[in-house]
C-alpha cells in the first residue's frame, strides 16, 4: 500500500471533466458523475465513495460500475462484513489527527496486497479488479472521505503517469465530496487558504439546471443547441446562463474558461 501527498496542481482542469465531476452533487449518481468523467482522461472500471460518519463507521455514499451494479454489490459486501476495519484507506483515515488545514493523498492498492482472503475475494477477485487508487480528503471539520478508481484484470495496471492525472483532479473530486456528503451545494468553496484551488468548486455554487446549461455550453454546443438537447425553451437556457453567470461573478463563458484553466 502506497500514500503520498497531493499537492495543488498547476495542470489546467478541462473544462468539460470539471462540470462533470461537479454534475452529480446533491442526486444519487455523484460517483456516475466522477467515473464518466476521469475516463474522459484514462481507462476505469470502477467508482466508490466512502465516507467515515459521525459514529465512526463507514457509509457508502456513491458507486459507480462499467458493468451492471456490480460496484454497488461490492459495496454492499464490504459494509455488510466490515471489511473497513481491513481496509487501510480507511483505517489510516480514521486514526489520522485531524489537520490544521484540508489534506488531500493519493493511495495504490494492489489485489495481491491484501492479506484478508474473504476481503480480497470480495472487493477484488470476484469482481475482476486488479487494483484501486484513492483520493483521500481529511477536513478540520473532522470530515473524512476516500474517492476510489479501480481496474479490472482487462485494464493495464496504473503507472505514474495515471497516478498524476488522478492527483491533478483529486481537489475537485474532494471538493465535490465534501459538497454532496454536506448536502450543501454551495458550501464547499470557502477555503481558499487550503490549498485547493478555488476557481474549479466554484461551479459548485450553481443550481442543477444552471450546471446542466453550463456544461452543455462548456462542451461547444450553442444556447440554441443546448436548449434543444435539455428540451427547454432558448429564452430558459438563456435565464439559466444569465444567473450562473451573475452567480460566478463573470460576464462571459469566455471568463469561465480562463478561470478553468488557471490564468
Amino acid at each position: 500500500m502506497k500514500r503520498r501527498r497531493i499537492h495543488p496542481a498547476r495542470t489546467p482542469v478541462d473544462a468539460s471533466v470539471a462540470v462533470r465531476i461537479v454534475a452529480g452533487i446533491g442526486t444519487p449518481h455523484l460517483a456516475d458523475g466522477f467515473l464518466a468523467a476521469m475516463q474522459q482522461v484514462l481507462p476505469l472500471t470502477f467508482c466508490t465513495v466512502f465516507a467515515l460518519g459521525a459514529s465512526g463507521r463507514v457509509v457508502t455514499v456513491s458507486t459507480a460500475s462499467n458493468y451492471g451494479d456490480a460496484a454497488a454489490l461490492t459495496s454492499e459486501r464490504y459494509i455488510e462484513n466490515r471489511f473497513d476495519l481491513l481496509d487501510p484507506n480507511m483505517v489510516w483515515l480514521s486514526a489520522r489527527k485531524l489537520p490544521k488545514q484540508p489534506q488531500l493523498w493519493l493511495s495504490h492498492q494492489r489485489a495481491d496486497e491484501v492479506a484478508d482472503p474473504a476481503y480480497r475475494a470480495a472487493c477484488y477477485g470476484d469482481v475482476g479488479i486488479r487494483e484501486r487508487s484513492s483520493v483521500l480528503l481529511l477536513l478540520p471539520g473532522g470530515q473524512r472521505a476516500a474517492v476510489s478508481f479501480y481496474r479490472s484484470l482487462a485494464l493495464p495496471e496504473f503507472d505514474e503517469a495515471d497516478f498524476g492525472l488522478i492527483a491533478a483532479h483529486g481537489a475537485l473530486l474532494a471538493e465535490a465530496t465534501a459538497a454532496h456528503s454536506r448536502g450543501l451545494v454551495g458550501a464547499a468553496t470557502s477555503q481558499q487558504s487550503s490549498g485547493i484551488r478555488p476557481t474549479e468548486p466554484r461551479l459548485l455554487v450553481l443550481t442543477v439546471r444552471e450546471r446542466e446549461v453550463i456544461g452543455h455550453l462548456l462542451a461547444g454546443r450553442t444556447a440554441k443547441q443546448a436548449a434543444r438537447a435539455l428540451g427547454v425553451e432558448l429564452s430558459t437556457v438563456r435565464t439559466h446562463q444569465y444567473r450562473a453567470f451573475r452567480r460566478l461573478g463573470i460576464g462571459t463563458l469566455k471568463a469561465l474558461l480562463l478561470e478553468l484553466g488557471g490564468r
